[in-house]
């Protein structure tokens, strides 16, 4: 018996959508899926939410339809959906200077950089330039004075560079200044909470019989020895290691760069929330501002074309589907939750075997291409 088969598929799916659950199911088979949900809604409406596999690689707790994993980078367009709601709420501009709400950050010759470049990984802050550790990524105010004071790593607003842990640091950071509270505190109180939706940045206490064990990818697609210094600080220290994850460290800190924890039932929730036309979170003239290309270049630690939004990452590739108006971000791993404003799609997958590709997983790339074929 195939392992697909021996996989049992839990949730609800349409008859429309049911090309979606084949894929799912069809993962666990092909692609060497442990355990993952996906869910996708239409105009609102949620019409696939689907769960399977295994919560841990030992496969002793069955993945359920209120198990939350670790989503990496994915968590990034939910940071950037805070500062949509905070430009909505007129607090700020995107092309207001973050020195306006945070003078020191002016050090080295950043007094000009943007709200909108800070969020597209323009700043050249991508990473510590001196010697740092795990403890150093969770430090809060304290890593954020750090990043705050160095010189960029290239002139501001010339390139992007992926700010890969360093954005939550700065963003949450910042957010604080804006609106007061942080963005772990912001997620909880004003979309977690009222919406009803199980995502949170880190993982709160007494949730840890929930969540997801990680299973950490193969080595990453790249040659360390052959890093530039902007790869060296947002990749290489430290060098990201998935079981830092699931410590208590990472689970109890404000890192809206990666530390987010949920299902993807909550993820797509949010992103419709985000696109509805009337009652959403934002209006459709601010979800313009937030989506709208801040840059697009060869990423120089990412090394590959991004077309970047303020914090979301744009489909210019069609990475996200044949739809260029996509917008949302991946994780590590494989995650994403995305958004189609212009069929009022919102996708999202959450699982726990990583893969090393950066980008074009193939589990990923099956589910989004069944989606398409049912619209």
């Amino acid at each position: 018996m195939t392992a697909a088969a021996q996989t049992t598929i839990g949730g609800t799916c349409s008859d429309r959508f049911a090309a979606v659950r084949e894929a799912f199911a069809a993962n666990f088979d092909r692609h060497d899926e442990i355990g993952a949900s996906f869910a996708v809604t239409l105009q609102g409406e949620l019409v696939a939410d689907l769960h399977g596999g295994w919560a841990d690689p030992a496969r002793t707790r069955p993945w359920t339809s209120d198990t939350v994993a670790n989503v990496w980078s994915t968590t990034k367009g939910v940071q950037a959906t805070c500062y949509a709601m905070a430009v909505e709420r007129g607090l700020l501009s995107y092309d207001q200077p973050v020195t306006d709400f945070w003078p020191e950050f002016a050090a080295n010759g950043k007094g000009a950089v943007t709200v909108g470049q800070l969020l597209s990984h323009q700043a050249g802050l991508c990473g510590f330039v001196t010697p740092a550790g795990e403890p150093d990524v969770v430090g809060g105010s304290t890593a954020a004075a750090r990043l705050a004071e160095q010189a960029p790593l290239w002139a501001p607003g010339s390139a992007s560079g992926y700010h890969a842990l360093a954005i939550g640091i700065l963003g949450t950071e910042l957010f604080q200044r804006i609106e007061g509270r942080s963005i772990r505190q912001f997620v909880a109180e004003e979309i977690a909470g009222p919406l009803e939706l199980d995502f949170s940045i880190g993982l709160p206490a007494g949730e840890d019989h929930r969540c997801a064990e990680l299973i950490p990818p193969p080595a990453m697609p790249v040659d360390p020895t052959s890093f530039t210094p902007p790869q060296i600080a947002a990749l290489g220290n430290p060098p990201l290691r998935a079981g830092f994850a699931m410590t208590p460290e990472w689970r109890g800190a404000d890192l809206p760069s990666a530390n987010g924890h949920g299902t993807a039932r909550a993820l797509a929730s949010i992103y419709a929330r985000l696109i509805a036309p009337q009652g959403g979170l934002v209006s459709p003239a601010t979800l313009a501002k937030a989506t709208a290309q801040q840059i697009r270049n060869t990423d120089l630690v990412l090394n590959i074309e991004c077309d970047w939004a303020a914090g979301f990452l744009r489909n210019s590739s069609g990475v996200f589907g044949p739809v260029e108006a996509t917008f949302g971000h991946t994780g590590w791993g494989g995650s994403f939750a995305v958004a189609d404003p212009e069929n009022g799609l919102t996708m999202a997958y959450v699982m726990n075997r990583m893969d090393a590709n950066l980008r074009d997983d193939a589990r990923a790339k099956a589910l989004i291409a069944a989606v398409y074929a049912g619209l």
